[in-house]
Order: C-alpha cells, then structure tokens, then sequence
C-alpha cells in the first residue's frame, strides 16, 4: 500500500503506463488547512516540463498559503515517470490514476484541478469528468498543436491566468476563444507577462490566491 509521505520524500503511484512520480505536500504551516487538495499539473514534456517547473512550483505554493495539500505529478515519460509521451492522450489516463488515489487516501477533501500550458490542457478536458470542485487553467495553449473546440466547457468555478505579452501561447487566441465559450471563466490577464512569467512568478502567486480565495472551503 502506498503511504503518504513526508514533505519532499519520494511518492510513486500506480498508473496505466507504469509507476507515476508524486510529490504531496501539506498547507503551509502558519496557515489554517483546509478540506482541499489540489492536483497540479505540469507543460509540455517534449519541452522540458516536470512538476518542478518553477510555474507549476509556484502555483502549488500559492494554493498551500490558502490551506491546501498539493498534489503535483510527472506525466509518462517525465522525471521518473514510467512510460512515454502521448500528445495529451495517455495523459488523460495519468490523471485520472492521480485523481482517483487522491479521492481514496483523502476522501474528505475537495479536488481542485490545476494545470499550467500543456497541463492546463490536459486538466480541462478532464475537470467535467473528475468532477473537480475548481479548477484553474494557466496558459491554456490554444491555438497550438490540441483542439479545444471539442471540450466540454466547466461547470465549477474556473479560472484562467494569461500573460498579455505570452511568447508560446498567443493570448489574443487565448481570448477570443474565452470570449466564444457559453460560460466563461474568471479570467486574469497580467500585463508585460511572459509564458514562463519570468520576473512575474511572485505576481502570479498573488493573483491566483486573489483569484480562488472566494472558492475556498471553510478551514
């Protein structure tokens, strides 16, 4: 049986292609932990992108200051993630093994699905089906190489954080798609803000606890 480790020892869980790389941490200390677990997803693995990407990082950090456990992961093929990359597929599979060991060790706990670029993808075309509680989109790449047309748009509240001045990700694509949806998100644009929010990580920490604060189950 898998247990649940301390703060930044190792965690492997069973997936479909093999073990999957974990990291689980608790709220932040000074802060009130709350009946929530977030599950965080990372970018594009072909380019580099892990669960210790410093986007993914932060984010993480920024949901524990509200009381969350984080939950971030590596997708096939990623650190020591067991398997190999599927363009966005086998990644739903990933995923859905994560969510489905976090509802069974932490049954009391809402699930919060968070993604950032290629992870953001991956998450939103899950979050209807996982039944997630929020869910929050950070440099969903539209307009790239996956189709978001055929997504089942979110019922629970969303929000969406684009940078303005977005290297990879054409925010104006960003944007109108947004505008087309039948439900939109709450959505946070940050000016002069690259993909990765180089020199920006501390105000997109501010802006996600901004934007999710209303959301947070009671401590």
């Amino acid at each position: 049986m898998t247990t649940a480790p301390a703060v930044d020892s190792p965690l492997f869980l069973p997936g479909p292609a093999g073990r999957i790389e974990a990291a689980l941490d608790p709220p932040e200390a000074d802060v009130e932990a709350r009946p929530l677990l977030a599950i965080v997803c990372h970018p594009l693995p072909t380019e580099g992108g892990t669960m210790h990407n410093k986007v993914v990082t932060m984010a993480a950090r920024a949901l524990r200051e509200c009381g969350a456990t984080t939950l971030r992961f590596n997708f096939r093929g990623a650190g020591q993630s067991e398997g190999r990359f599927d363009d966005g597929d086998g990644e739903l599979d990933d995923l859905r093994a994560v969510a489905a060991w976090a509802r069974e060790r932490h049954p009391g706990k809402a699930v919060w699905l968070a993604g950032f670029s290629f992870g953001a993808y991956v998450s939103l075309r899950l979050a209807v089906e996982l039944r997630a509680a929020a869910l929050i989109s950070i440099a969903p790449p539209v307009g790239r190489s996956w189709d978001f047309s055929a997504i089942a748009v979110p019922t629970m509240p969303w929000l969406v954080i684009q940078g303005d001045a977005d290297e990879i990700v054409d925010p104006q694509a960003v944007y109108a798609w947004i505008a087309a949806l039948p439900r939109q998100p709450q959505l946070l644009r940050m000016p002069d803000t690259s993909h990765f929010f180089h020199r920006k990580l501390m105000d997109l920490r501010g802006a996600l606890r901004h934007g999710v604060r209303d959301w947070l189950p009671a401590a």
